[in-house]
């Protein structure tokens, strides 16, 4: 670099020497002998050029001042890593060096990408100072005092020249110098965060390995004294580096959780919301009383449970003292929720609770082989048994069932039992580790417990406030719902308790990993390739598809309650297009998330059109038969069709079938082959005014026009008659002592033919009875 500095100085200096310099400049000479400076100009174009683009370059940076803050913020986040692992050769647990492992890991990412950056920083600086030196040092930018060529008349612009590309050549040398510099030092950097994450990875494998081999000596053996400087020291040593797992931990999965407060947020709204609505004046009669246990007018309480417990959903990365602190502060939260339900032996057993698990978390960051701090930790494990057995029973009345609540109630039993026989045989590091998972696997159930009943309060609230505006949930089984989500939160309980578990014990990532193996793993059958993972996304996708084409006309109107007397619906047949698409999406992304190639895909459709024209043509025939019906129209949802023998109105108009709901109540389905080929009649195809008939005998000495004018006064009484058009009585027949009469009217709807029909007859029954008109 310094050489190349020389280099221009001294191309700077012999531009000016005049005598005997030769002129190599390369030009177009004309037959009369004038020079043209056609590649002078180019490169007096080029060289402003190069020195444009180095200005801007300067000018917008490399991004050295972000590089250099944050590789200190590396620095400064590694120093108390590197200080504990020199400090504590033999004392850190798997835990914390896991979390110290998440830290270099972070580490290295950043410095892996600034690296990359300045590499590519450094070779573009090198390319442009090789631009700089190789226009100083060419000739054909040089003016010489016995220069003859039309170079002389660009003198000036070449001296200003000479000077623009000796600052750009001083300013892109400073700039390589600086971020070869800064390469340089993150380079040492990786370097040595590489060697402290192949220390950690080394300690971890030893943990793991000797998990069970004595650290200590036996109980009876320990040594008695203990002294304050020693447990300043630990404190200390253990305080520098949780501070900095944590500060870690905030700083870099701020977006996960921005995302849980805001699903929080959209929680405490809608609880908020309906609680708001319930207590309005016409929906409290029809909601009757509201028995909330868990919800308050403002849900501040219950959101926080909601919070607390979906932590390690949104953030399943956290350190395990992240999971401590977030289920103290849980537990502080059921404090407040449930001092009012708890009777007074509970609350003060629920105190002491709290109070042990202080005492825990503090002497488990403490405890060393000394025989004080052991037995001490022993008396903790035995009070969280003995509080074990208690809450074991009361969590057994809460939502949860008893086939989740006695098995962890059992392993939290054995874990504290563990925890009490290792600390006696030595092994502390382990006995702490079972105690704080037990200890947070109970809080965490209890949490869950009055999660799930918060949820299932907010769903009542929401199905009785629906159920009176008409929504959703008045069009649904209620029942079904309730047991669906009850199902589908215990679900999430479970896994939630799972995650937080593993994450105690520090196998989060072993588990991970092994899932993540089984689930990518490459497996073949015969010459198909596939990993369980494509297998699990494809029967995921189609399960959600199938269950969204089914569901999805609820939001259409569409009614699932069984029993209940539908309304007519002119429902647009754009429901069945829609399940279509969805039924087809849901393929389509399913055969893609199954990594099936495109050839193999080909051959499987060529054999799946050989078996349908050999065995399907039927089915093949009631799909398209589906589709035309979908574009053409020929009825709608709510029309009232008559096909052969049956007569009723279309309930659904499927991909491969249709359902009709026939005058007996009865559901008939009928393959759409059917409604295109055969003859169909749709009563309400442009609207529902249909003209009805019936038939009454009189006598043969009855006074045609008075009973006329009865008829058409009692028709046109009726409601569901169109006042527009007049009834029409006709003589159908004459006998030999009787007329009969054809009664002619137009009604509204043929939904209400049935029901037209028998009041008109009724009316007629009693009025002509009152004027001693005799029916036969």
């Amino acid at each position: 670099m310094l050489f190349r500095l020389v280099i221009l100085s001294l191309w700077l200096i012999t531009a000016a020497v005049p005598a005997g310099a030769q002129d190599t400049t390369k030009t177009k000479t004309t037959s009369s002998g004038q020079t043209i400076p056609d590649t002078l100009l180019f490169k007096i174009q080029k060289a402003q050029s190069v020195i444009t683009e180095i200005k801007a370059a300067n000018k917008k940076g490399y991004g050295i001042a972000r590089i250099r803050s944050g590789l200190a913020t590396v620095k400064s986040n590694v120093a108390p890593v590197a200080a504990d692992l020199r400090t504590n050769r033999k004392t850190i647990d798997s835990k914390n060096l896991a979390n110290y492992g998440l830290i270099l890991n972070d580490a290295l990412e950043k410095l892996t990408n600034w690296r990359t950056l300045l590499s590519r920083s450094n070779n573009d600086l090198q390319s442009r100072m090789d631009q700089v030196l190789a226009l100083s040092t060419d000739s054909l930018l040089t003016v010489v005092s016995t220069d003859t060529t039309e170079k002389k008349f660009y003198a000036d612009q070449l001296g200003d020249l000479r000077l623009q590309l000796q600052d750009a050549g001083t300013r892109t040398s400073a700039q390589l110098d600086t971020v070869s510099r800064l390469l340089a030092d993150v380079s040492g950097t990786y370097l040595t965060i590489s060697n402290l994450q192949a220390t950690i990875n080394e300690r971890l494998q030893k943990s793991t390995e000797g998990a069970f081999q004595k650290e200590a000596p036996y109980l009876w053996d320990a040594p008695a004294p203990l002294t304050i400087g020693r447990l300043q020291a630990i404190f200390t040593s253990n305080y520098q580096g949780q501070d900095k797992i944590l500060k870690y931990f905030f700083t870099s999965n701020w977006d996960s959780r921005l995302l849980l407060l805001l699903v929080v947020g959209l929680f405490f709204f809608w609880v908020f919301t309906n609680l708001k609505k319930a207590r309005k004046p016409e929906l409290r009669q029809e909601i009757g009383d509201l028995r909330l246990e868990n919800l308050r007018p403002v849900p501040i309480v219950a959101s926080l449970i909601l919070l607390l417990n979906l932590v390690p959903l949104f953030e399943p990365e956290s350190p395990s003292l992240y999971i401590e602190i977030t289920q103290f502060v849980l537990l502080l939260v059921l404090t407040v929720h449930l001092w009012k339900r708890l009777s007074r032996h509970d609350v003060w057993m629920w105190v002491l609770n709290i109070v042990l698990y202080i005492l825990l978390i503090i002497t488990s960051t403490l405890v060393s082989d000394s025989l004080f701090m052991r037995l001490w930790l022993i008396v903790l494990n035995a009070g969280f048994l003995y509080l074990g057995l208690l809450f074991s029973r009361r969590l057994q009345q809460k939502r949860l069932s008893t086939r989740i609540v006695r098995p962890i109630s059992k392993l939290y039993l054995l874990l504290q039992g563990l925890a009490i026989v290792l600390n006696i045989f030595g092994r502390i590091s382990l006995a702490k580790t079972f105690g704080i998972t037990a200890v947070i696997g109970l809080v965490q159930i209890t949490g869950l417990g009055v999660f799930i009943e918060i949820v299932l309060e907010a769903l009542e609230l929401q199905i009785k406030i629906s159920a009176c505006s008409k929504g959703i949930f008045s069009r649904v089984n209620v029942n079904h719902i309730r047991r669906s989500f009850k199902e589908g939160l215990a679900f999430v309980a479970i896994a939630l308790w799972l995650l937080v578990f593993f994450i105690n014990l520090g196998i989060a990532d072993g588990v991970f990993g092994l899932l993540y193996q089984l689930l990518t793993r490459p497996r073949s059958f015969g010459s198909i390739s596939f990993t369980l993972g494509n297998v699990l996304s494809f029967s995921v996708i189609i399960y959600l598809a199938s269950l969204l084409q089914k569901n999805i006309g609820l939001l259409f109107g569409e009614n699932r309650l069984p029993g209940v007397d539908r309304q007519v619906d002119q429902m647009s047949s754009v429901l069945a297009l829609v399940r279509l698409l969805i039924v087809v999406a849901g393929v389509l992304l399913a055969v893609a998330a199954s990594g099936i190639s495109i050839d193999k895909l080909t051959v499987v459709l060529g054999a799946l059109s050989v078996g349908i024209g050999l065995g399907m043509q039927n089915i093949v025939s009631n799909f398209v038969s589906g589709i035309i019906l979908i574009f053409e129209k020929p009825f709608r949802i709510g029309d009232y069709v008559e096909l052969a023998d049956k007569k009723g109105r279309i309930n659904d108009i499927g991909i491969r079938s249709s359902r009709m709901i026939t005058a007996q109540g009865s559901e008939v389905i009928i393959p759409n082959g059917d409604l295109l080929s055969n003859r169909l009649v749709n009563w309400t195809s442009r609207d529902t005014y249909i003209k009805t008939e019936l038939t009454i005998k009189v006598g043969i000495e009855t006074d045609l026009i008075a009973i006329n004018t009865l008829i058409k006064e009692s028709a046109i009484q009726l409601e569901g008659v169109l006042q527009n058009q007049q009834p029409e009585i006709l003589v159908n027949a004459i006998g030999g002592d009787s007329v009969e009469l054809k009664i002619l009217i137009w009604i509204q709807s043929i939904y209400s033919e049935a029901g037209i029909k028998s009041q008109l007859l009724q009316q007629l029954f009693i009025k002509l009875k009152e004027v001693g008109i005799k029916l036969l």
